[in-house]
């Protein structure tokens, strides 16, 4: 089961969550409740959750700077709610590390597909990491495991999989992705996961990891780079996707392949 925690100040919105939605069927549990981001924080500290969703505004501390302090700690998958006055601050904060955001009012089949990918991609690290333990192994790491990759039967899906390949060291975000295939991003994000078992983000998360692994091999880059010529610029985040995905830092890797 995966641990969840609620951060919300409205206990009519925080309450319906937790008990509207069939938790244990999708693999969860709600271990605690917040009605800021102070308490929010105290609770993600002593609990260490895998999933954490919270809303933006709340007194004492809002949800991005409660996820700002302990989301590289604790590494937890994070989901804002958020009203339309605050949508820009959702496209920002999945720019550093949140994995989804849900609009208000909240709609009960979005939660279900937001709580779907969280626990997704909840499974995609632990199983990354199990596989990747082996320092003998270190070399040989692959983010992916599946030949669907290679030819995908969707041809949308196979659109997606060349425009990352050939973009991923820009930005990329769903909306530009929609723009170019006349689908919504919601849309895109359905077909691919039927395909491939993975959202977008999730794949280009790992296709960069992927590169700076190579990179990484090569010594031919200092680590303070590898992060830009990935398409992640940022090297504070740089080296928590890096960690999530591979189990230790960017660096202590360059140290164990030597």
């Amino acid at each position: 089961m995966f641990s969840v925690i609620l951060v919300e100040d409205e206990d009519i919105i925080r309450k319906g969550i937790r008990y509207a939605l069939p938790w244990e069927d999708h693999g969860c549990t709600v271990v605690g409740e917040a009605r800021n981001g102070v308490d929010g924080k105290q609770l993600i500290q002593a609990l260490n959750p895998d999933i954490v969703i919270t809303d933006i505004n709340m007194p004492v501390m809002d949800g991005l700077q409660m996820i700002a302090e302990t989301k590289y700690q604790y590494d937890y998958v994070a989901i804002l709610l958020t009203g339309y006055s605050d949508f820009e601050y959702a496209k920002e904060a999945i720019r550093n590390g949140v994995s989804d955001y849900i609009l208000k009012p909240l709609n009960h089949e979005e939660m279900m597909e937001a709580l779907d990918r969280a626990v997704l991609e909840c499974k995609n690290i632990r199983i990354l990491r199990k596989q990747n333990k082996s320092v003998s192994e270190l070399k040989d790491i692959t983010l992916f495991s599946d030949n669907k990759l290679e030819n995908p039967e969707d041809p949308v899906v196979a659109q997606i999989l060349d425009f990352i390949g050939q973009n991923y060291t820009q930005k990329i975000t769903l909306s530009e992705l929609s723009e170019k295939l006349f689908y919504s991003d919601r849309y895109i994000n359905q077909r691919f996961q039927k395909a491939l078992g993975t959202t977008v983000i999730e794949y280009l998360n790992r296709y960069r990891i992927q590169k700076a692994l190579s990179l990484l091999q090569e010594n031919r880059l200092p680590i303070s780079e590898i992060g830009g010529a990935c398409g992640i610029g940022d090297y504070k985040y740089f080296s928590h996707v890096f960690k999530k995905y591979v189990g230790c830092s960017p660096k202590e890797y360059k140290l164990k392949i030597r």
